[in-house]
Formats: C-alpha cells, sequence, structure tokens
C-alpha cells in the first residue's frame, strides 16, 4: 500500500511540476505567470499559508486537502523560478530539507538518544546553531526569527530566544506587572505626539504576547480566534437587525450592547445543547 502510495505520489508530483513549466514557458505560457518574480509571489506564498491556517482552524479536511495544494503550487513556483535562474530546482528544494531533517533527528536516522520533546527542541537548536557556525555566521540568539512572521508570533519568539540565555520574565506573574506598567507608560502619553503613542502600545503589545508565551498560549492563534468569533458576532448582528428592520447606522451605543449581549446568549445556549 505504501508502495503504491509513492509511485501515485511521485506521478502527481511530475504532473504538477509539468503544469508549471507550461505555465511559465516563454512562448506558450501564461502571461500572468511569466511575469511573475520571487518578490511578487511571495505575499501569496504568505496568504496560502494562512488559508491552511483557517482551515485547519475550521476544523474542515477538504478545504484543509485544497489549501495545501495551493500552498504546494507556491513551493512548485518559486522551485521554478529557480530553475530559470538555475539557482536550484525542486529536487534540490526537496533533497535540502530531506537532508536538513535526517540531521537534525539523530534519534531517529542514527544512534543518538532523546528521550523528550524538551530534549529533541534542545538538540534541535543546537544544531540550528552549529550550522550557523559552520556558514560563518554570527552566533546571535535572535538570529533566523523572519522578519516575515506576524508580530505577535514574532513578538513571543523574540522574547522565547532571549529567554534561552536568560534574558525573560521569571513566570507569567511578572509580564502581567509589566502589562499594567506598560498601560500606565500609554496613559501617560495620551494626549502627546502619535509616535510616542504607538511606541508604547507596541511595547504593551509585546509584553502581551510574551505573556501568552509564559500562559503556554499562541498569541497569533488566539488573535485569529478571537477575530472569528468578532466576525461571527457581528453576522448574527446584523441578521437581527435585518430581521427587525432596525438601521445599523441609526442604532444607539446601548442598542449595540442589547444586540451583542443578545447574541452572546444565543451563542452560549446553543452551545449548551450541543453537549
Amino acid at each position: 500500500m505504501s508502495d503504491d502510495t509513492d509511485v501515485k505520489a511521485q506521478r502527481s508530483l511530475a504532473r504538477l511540476l509539468g503544469i508549471m513549466r507550461k505555465l511559465r514557458d516563454p512562448a506558450n505560457g501564461c502571461p500572468w505567470d511569466r511575469e511573475q518574480d520571487f518578490a511578487s509571489i511571495a505575499p501569496y506564498t504568505i496568504e496560502e499559508a494562512y488559508e491552511v491556517a483557517e482551515a485547519i482552524a475550521r476544523g474542515e479536511p477538504r478545504a484543509l486537502e485544497g489549501e495545501l495544494g495551493d500552498l504546494l503550487f507556491q513551493v512548485v513556483f518559486h522551485a521554478q523560478m529557480g530553475a530559470e535562474r538555475q539557482w536550484f530546482d525542486f529536487a534540490s528544494v526537496a533533497d535540502s530539507i530531506a537532508g536538513k531533517l535526517t540531521e537534525r533527528h539523530p534519534h531517529v536516522f542514527a544512534d543518538a538518544r532523546i528521550d523528550s520533546v524538551a530534549d529533541q527542541n534542545r538538540a534541535w537548536e543546537e544544531h540550528k546553531a552549529r550550522e550557523r557556525a559552520a556558514r560563518g555566521e554570527s552566533p546571535g540568539e535572535l538570529d533566523d526569527v523572519p522578519l516575515a512572521l506576524p508580530a505577535l508570533a514574532r513578538a513571543a519568539k523574540l522574547g522565547k530566544r532571549a529567554g534561552r540565555v536568560g534574558f525573560d520574565w521569571p513566570d507569567a506573574t511578572g509580564v502581567r506587572a509589566k502589562i499594567e506598567e506598560e498601560f500606565r507608560e500609554i496613559e501617560a502619553v495620551a494626549d502627546g505626539h502619535h509616535a510616542h503613542r504607538a511606541e508604547e502600545l507596541g511595547d504593551l503589545l509585546f509584553a502581551v504576547a510574551n505573556w501568552a508565551r509564559h500562559l503556554e498560549v499562541d498569541a497569533e492563534e488566539s488573535l485569529r480566534l478571537a477575530n472569528a468569533k468578532f466576525e461571527r458576532r457581528f453576522r448574527a448582528m446584523e441578521r437581527l437587525a435585518a430581521e427587525r428592520a432596525l438601521v445599523l447606522k441609526a442604532l444607539s451605543p446601548a442598542e449595540w450592547d442589547g444586540l451583542w449581549n443578545e447574541v452572546k446568549t444565543l451563542e452560549m445556549t446553543a452551545r449548551s445543547d450541543v453537549q
């Protein structure tokens, strides 16, 4: 069964790579695909990764299958452009990650012993540090934290990296105190220069992201879920308003609060009935 699956995967991948080459063909390809470069495609790559995460959050296997295909196409697109410049191709990209995974999992592919997730994480980071040193790169603790990460996720990762050498709050309580301090600083500059307010607000968000880290919560995922919840409830308020012939822009703050609380109650009741 495994061999048949591998053969099918190879055939499907070969088809996809052939389609990509045809799309980029200088004479007969698609004009849009031919005009793209790494920079123009990068935003689509990031977008597709988010759509994968959204399909996972929704728990929709068929949607996830489609979104993973879209993300794979992004990899194939970049690989084809690399091949055209004779930089790399899909095979070298696949070989690169295969080699990296083999080297970083000696407990699976060699005779090293790792007994816990914590040990694995430590060994992974040590191996990456050796790779950076071999490339002649500075061994800075904040190396390899991608600039393209969402800001909340990057804030948590920066905090985690700094924490590896002891620059961190001792526990979640310490971060909570820092958040309170940042609140006071924002209030102190509430009527001040916009750039100063933005800086202080950034400090607050950085502290919140790292509070989430200490609570073992993914700040980025939490905010994504909060966005989805807000959207869901707002749409429910729109439906209630339409059923009652209410004009949204004419609603008072008290009426908005009433609709919001009604939607929350309906949602909690529906959740209780399911349980």
